[in-house]
């Protein structure tokens, strides 16, 4: 059957077009649509998308906006703020705990007036980690200060976009404002969505950007942003903005009227369906509450007066509205995708008693039920229960259980998870036949291995199982690199590949104790479980459990791990403490879908740093890790590559004698990654072998400051061209191109500096 077109568009007065998009990529065309001035970001799952699209499109010249990749979410907070002072338009996107990563920076914007617009793809905070769905993240927003605009579908995100950014610059607001869909729910599901056709259209509908705001590029009028303020100036400030943020509830009313008559789609405050006689309800949020119409038509055709109500906005909280629609109903459970521990609720049951409290209604019995974490599916079954809580409290004109969890199960504990992997015995990881001993003399450590072929007895420290990507160079490189250290580890994974292809509740694949932390923690946490144990030693609290004196501490990090990560191990680093750092470099941040990361090289593509008729790959140099780290002053220092195995694992058993007996030790190992390099996932150890052989990776070590290298190709002649390496990944042959010589001469220049740099050093030991 032919589709009419114009009654699908409706009675719009704007031209409109059709597109079937996820709520990710509508938050990205939005986005372009208006054209912002900057977007700092930081890629974490589900929101990724968001900048991964908007590259896309600027890599073929489709916008302007000039795209930042932060070191983290703290810093493309800061970013934002930043470029919002200075009097353009910001945009940014993220979930979960990359969201509390940057909050303490959410009320130093709002509280200045600063308007910009972020989309919270809202997903489950750790831990433990979980990167699917729910309204955790959400609820930590609610005292920040930002009005908070909620979407339920694809079509609200586009929607929301467009009418936040018009929210927030209003003069009746001038705040920051959030918009908030579900993670994988909203953020990937593809759905119709109607959208304006020309970008003309949507900027005479927001408007020119308001002028007249002191910001800080004006040089004819100086100002100052965010001085230290007393009392009574920070209370009437605070009251200030308060004002701003119940004006922004008139302000989105006039301007979703406005929205409206344009499109012909409308966003009350509240969502209410079928409210006009119900007797019960379901209050729920997002995604959820379009399943719940469902079930309250079947409710109303069995002849219950069911209705159910969900907020297009949550900051400012609607109370008067949703007093006014819960005036006659008898009974109302409020689904919460999240918990307020210890509140006896999650947020929006305590919001919602409070407003029928300060209304004067007292007749409306409210039932709390905490369902849909960690991404679990809301069906129509579950909407049928959610309502059944509230008809029982009418049929019984009581409450049974006031507050309780839906969808969970009672744990039992005949099913607790058992030990499937024993212990590694000392004496099976202890052979005795790596030896180091200090050389009085240099200064430095001599090393004595086996032929390798001795060591594959020893027991590897990650059992197979576990779910990497066939070709995935992590776990020879670190299995081979652990074939050098000697005895007991106690080891922590910075989140990452590494870390999520190992362990999945109830299994595991680590062998040896196992720690996880975020990715911008590791070495703090690390460090805080080193002087626990030297402390506890000490103390002989660990006399009971027979520890040998060669236990190891190793954070393992990777997969971007070194940039937001990298201040607190340059702080453990300066502390000096016992442990070993291994960086496992992957060139981006694999595990969230291949961004670019700081260590991604120039020129390569990645999801954020696309190549098309604008753009050629990633526009800057890699971060040498390494050699930050040195300048750290620590012990040792050294890279790496399953290519060379002897160097790896004579590196290994120095490390380990560093972090045993004078402080941290940093290792970067190059690793292969064949499903984002797009190589061939045999062909990992001869990738990083060539990168080695072209000195992109150079073999070297910094032992108490001193730089040497334990491999030149150049020395046997077996350097190679740099193209020759680039030539093996499909991530880098655009490099070989003509019209990207210009990008190549550049990172061939950049190379040859560095390695001559390093040349130097070694030749110079003050150097």
């Amino acid at each position: 059957m032919a589709i009419d077109i114009k009654k699908e568009l409706g009675q719009a007065k704007i031209e409109q077009r059709i597109v079937y998009e996820s709520g990710n990529e509508m938050a990205a065309y939005a986005a372009h649509q208006i054209n912002y001035h900057i977007m700092g970001y930081f890629p974490i799952s589900p929101s990724t998308e968001v900048a991964q699209f908007l590259d896309l499109m600027k890599s073929n010249g489709q916008h302007d906006i000039v795209l930042i990749p932060a070191d983290g979410e703290h810093g493309s907070a800061g970013v934002c703020y930043g470029a919002s002072t200075a009097g353009g338009r910001v945009f940014n996107a993220t979930s979960a705990n990359g969201y509390l990563y940057m909050l303490e920076q959410m009320p130093v914007q709002s509280g200045t007036r600063f308007p910009m617009v972020l989309n919270l793809v809202c997903r489950s905070v750790s831990g433990p980690l979980n990167i699917h769905g729910d309204h955790s993240d959400l609820y930590y927003a609610l005292n920040t200060g930002w009005p908070i605009l909620m979407c339920r579908d694809p079509q609200a995100v586009y929607d929301m976009n467009l009418i936040a950014l018009k929210l927030a610059e209003d003069p009746e607001v001038r705040l920051p404002v959030m918009v908030a869909s579900d993670g994988y729910f909203t953020s990937h599901q593809k759905r119709k969505v109607q959208t304006f056709a020309h970008k003309e259209d949507v900027h005479k509908f927001i408007g020119e950007q308001p002028k007249g705001y002191p910001h800080t590029l004006d040089r004819n009028n100086p100002i100052t942003v965010g001085p230290y303020m007393n009392e009574p100036d920070y209370i009437n400030n605070c009251y200030q903005q308060s004002m701003a943020m119940y004006n922004a509830e008139t302000v989105f009313d006039r301007i979703r009227t406005e929205y409206a008559d344009l499109t012909g789609r409308d966003y009350p405050i509240l969502d209410l369906y079928r409210m006009e006689d119900a007797e019960v309800a379901v209050f729920l949020m997002n995604s959820a509450s379009e399943i719940i119409k469902d079930v309250v038509d079947q409710l109303r055709e069995k002849g219950i007066k069911a209705g159910s109500i969900a907020p297009n906005m949550i900051r400012p909280f609607p109370a008067k509205q949703i007093a006014e629609a819960l005036k006659n109903v008898k009974a109302v459970t409020v689904g919460d995708r999240a918990d307020s521990y210890g509140g006896h609720g999650g947020n929006m049951v305590l919001e919602i008693k409070a407003a029928l409290f300060t209304e004067g209604n007292r007749n409306t019995m409210v039932i709390s039920r905490i369902y849909g974490l960690g991404g679990k599916d809301f069906y129509s079954e579950d909407g049928h229960s959610l309502f059944q809580f509230a008809i029982d409290a009418v049929e019984k004109n009581r409450i049974d259980v006031p507050f309780d969890y839906h969808g969970h199960t009672v744990g039992d504990p005949a099913k607790a998870p058992k030990r499937v992997l024993n212990p590694m015995k000392y004496e099976d990881l202890n052979t005795g036949l790596i030896t180091v001993t200090p050389d009085e003399a240099s200064g430095k450590l001599n090393v004595r291995i086996p032929p390798l072929r001795s060591l594959t007895g020893k027991p590897k420290r990650i059992a197979p199982g576990h779910g990497a990507c066939p070709g995935c160079g992590i776990f020879s490189g670190l299995e081979l690199f652990f074939k050098g250290i000697e005895g007991d580890i106690v080891a922590l994974f910075h989140t990452g590949c590494a870390m999520v292809v190992t362990t999945g509740y109830p299994y595991s694949a680590h062998k040896a104790t196992y720690i996880h932390n975020l990715f911008q923690n590791g070495a703090a946490t690390l460090s805080g479980v080193v002087e626990m144990f030297w402390e506890r030693k000490r103390r002989g609290e660990l006399d009971e459990y027979n520890l040998p004196d060669d236990f190891t501490f190793v954070m393992i990090t990777g997969d971007g791990g070194m940039d937001i990560g990298m201040g607190p191990a340059i702080g453990a680093a300066l502390r000096n403490h016992k442990m070993i750092i291994l960086e496992y470099d992957n060139e981006g941040y694999m595990n969230t879908g291949a961004q670019l990361s700081y260590s991604t090289p120039m020129g390569h593509r990645t999801s954020t740093s696309n190549v098309g008729s604008k753009q050629a790959g990633k526009v800057f140099h890699h971060k040498d890790t390494a050699q930050i780290m040195a300048a750290t002053h620590i012990p040792y220092v050294f890279t790496g590559s399953e290519a060379y195995p002897q160097d790896l694992v004579k590196k290994a058993a120095k490390a380990q004698w560093y972090a045993q007996n004078e402080g941290l030790v940093y290792g970067k190992i190059l690793i292969a990654c064949p499903l984002n390099w797009l190589s061939e996932d045999q062909d990992g150890s001869n990738i990083v072998g060539a990168a080695v052989d072209s000195c992109f990776f150079p073999l070297y070590e910094v032992e108490h400051g001193v730089t040497t290298i334990t491999y030149n190709p150049e020395d046997k002649n077996k350097k190679v061209p740099l193209i020759d390496w680039l030539k093996t990944m499909g991530k880098t042959r655009h490099m070989t191109k003509p019209e990207h010589v210009e990008s190549l001469t550049s990172f061939e220049h950049e190379v040859e500096r560095r390695w001559n740099m390093l040349k130097a050093k070694h030749e110079n030991p003050y150097l």
